[in-house]
């Protein structure tokens, strides 16, 4: 064990399988006590299995680590306040929250249902922002009572999110309201001593495995073990100097994704009829939208009228 994390407490939600599991081994081997929570589900959220969080506690311990298993569902308020509360409870205290559950129901959003719209969105947006805000409150007690506060709170955005991906309507708008929401806790809770971070992984999961076929060598650069280090790192002491930014992290690179900026600018126009030259003006200035690796996307990038 190493003192990266040495004394603090994390929970990592979705941390069963995959992503997740990686970071809770990671941060456990950096010597932080780790609130290991997985519902156990399929990939779609359906069903529950108690096994998949308690084999990573397993794992931990094996290593000489502190870790307990909980099995609460991040989309239910009640239950993800109950997981903060064991946290704090069982281990004293509670430094960083890694919010990392989720879910896929994809679909063309011509298919899509009201229910596969709501299941994703419950889970990731809103599971993000509840145990988050469970969390901020238990710091901004801390901080009120005069206590000093370290905290870090680190979100799980994604490339679909930031950039788009056909298919994933509902999983690409809850992760860039992932992306924003980072960006806007950052911002409200840096006065209590908490820092608000989030990643965008690019690895191969159970989650993804169905979306891309790579090579055996492609296929190590996307091994979910890459996103733990900056996980861990963004959960240690040493990066509290960073706040609201979204890390592009894969076994290929690791990048900072900027987000919206205002591109090229004209004199605004009062009649709509003379607008179209306006706009074919700035949409050949502008930058292209990304395509999936963050990079500016071909073809269709720059529209042109008819």
């Amino acid at each position: 064990m190493t003192s990266l994390c040495s004394g603090r407490v994390a929970l990592v939600t979705g941390a069963g399988r995959g992503i997740g599991r990686e970071h809770a081994l990671s941060l456990a081997r950096h010597g932080a006590a780790v609130v290991v929570n997985d519902l156990g589900g399929a990939v779609t959220g359906d069903g529950a299995d108690a096994s998949a969080a308690q084999s990573v506690v397993d794992e931990i311990t094996a290593l000489g680590g502190r870790a307990i298993a909980d099995h609460s569902d991040v989309a239910d308020w009640e239950q993800a306040q109950a997981m903060v509360h064991r946290a704090v409870e069982h281990f004293g205290d509670l430094h960083v929250v890694v919010n990392n559950a989720g879910i896929l129901r994809d679909r063309m959003v011509v298919n899509m249902s009201p229910d596969e719209w709501d299941s994703v969105i419950a889970v990731h947006l809103r599971g993000t922002f509840n145990v988050t805000r469970h969390a901020a409150q238990h710091w901004r007690e801390q901080s009120k009572a005069g206590r000093q506060v370290d905290a870090r709170v680190i979100n799980t955005t994604s490339p679909s999110g930031l950039y788009g991906n056909v298919g994933q309507a509902n999983y690409g708008a809850a992760k860039a309201g992932i992306a924003a929401f980072t960006t806007i806790v950052a911002e409200e809770l840096h006065r209590y001593g908490v820092t608000a971070n989030a990643v965008a992984p690019a690895a191969l999961t159970r989650m993804t495995e169905h979306l891309i076929e790579v090579d055996e060598a492609t296929a190590a650069t996307l091994a979910p073990r890459w996103i733990a280090p900056v996980v861990t790192w963004l959960a240690s002491e040493e990066s509290r100097h960073v706040t609201g930014r979204v890390f592009d992290v894969s076994g290929q690179y690791l990048a900072i994704a900027e987000g919206w900026h205002r591109g090229p600018s004209a004199e605004p126009v009062a009649d709509p009829a003379l607008l179209g030259a306006t706009v074919d003006k700035l949409m050949a200035e502008a930058r292209p939208n990304a395509d999936m690796t963050g990079t500016d996307a071909e073809g269709p990038g720059r529209p042109t009228r008819p």
